[in-house]
């Protein structure tokens, strides 16, 4: 489609399926709307006792299970799927207490989280414990949008063929936003991407960022339009048909 970035190289199988459990209504969202264009379907639910059934379907590559909550907690949500199936668990947590972290894995956690997280870091666990069960290949060699060229492996980003001196955050942003090319990505998306954290009130830090990123792609810097109060969205056309 034309609204759509261009990888190339392996890519991620399609109907890849997550259950979140958590009961963050916010954060589950947040995650949802990330991942829907990472490849990877989240769904959720906020009551521990209700998920159980949907965790035994079959229907789910991967379990996110927060510790913490009313009625069926993580832990007793965990045992109890693995009485009856082998489904990947991620654990999350806002304890960091190592005795925890390690009563989560011996009861059959795969791997273990945090709180606070930036969604890239829980999406490269996603990636690692789905490998580790044979179910996904590495992420695409190369993205590509509108004369704009991404080497993740690498970090290297090219305009029509010249490499972009890029920091590290004008890196991420730029990524982000090829790989999302034709949605609008909120600040909030932005923010919890670069620092691990929601926005706060006058935060201009990913607007200073993005006005560099402009001047450094030159013409192709007018791909990066303004959603005022919403967030920022790269045009997939070529430069020379954009508007300013």
């Amino acid at each position: 489609m034309a609204n759509e970035a261009r990888t190339t190289g392996e890519t991620l199988p399609t109907g890849i399926a997550v259950l979140l459990v958590d009961d963050d209504v916010e954060l589950c969202e947040l995650l949802q709307e990330f991942f829907a264009h990472h490849d990877i379907r989240l769904e959720f639910t906020h009551d521990g006792r209700r998920a159980l059934s949907r965790a035994l379907s079959g229907g789910y590559d991967l379990l996110l299970l927060e510790v913490m909550m009313t009625g069926l907690d993580g832990f007793k949500l965990l045992q109890r799927v693995r009485r009856q199936s082998q489904v990947p668990v991620i654990m999350l947590t806002a304890r960091s207490a190592q005795a925890e972290r390690v009563a989560g894995l011996d009861a059959g956690a795969d791997d273990y989280l945090s709180k606070p997280f930036g969604p890239e870091e829980l999406l490269a666990r996603i990636h690692a414990v789905l490998r580790r069960a044979g179910r996904v290949p590495r992420r695409p060699a190369v993205v590509e949008a509108a004369g704009i060229h991404l080497t993740p492996s690498a970090r290297v980003a090219r305009c029509e063929g010249a490499a972009l001196d890029l920091t590290t955050a004008e890196y991420d942003i730029l990524e982000l936003l090829v790989r999302a090319a034709g949605r609008v990505v909120n600040r909030d998306e932005l923010t919890m991407a670069l620092y691990r954290r929601r926005v706060m009130p006058y935060d201009r830090a990913i607007d200073v960022h993005i006005s560099n990123l402009r001047k450094k792609l030159g013409r192709h810097g007018k791909l990066i339009g303004t959603v005022r109060g919403v967030g920022y969205l790269f045009r997939s056309g070529a430069a020379d048909d954009e508007g300013r």
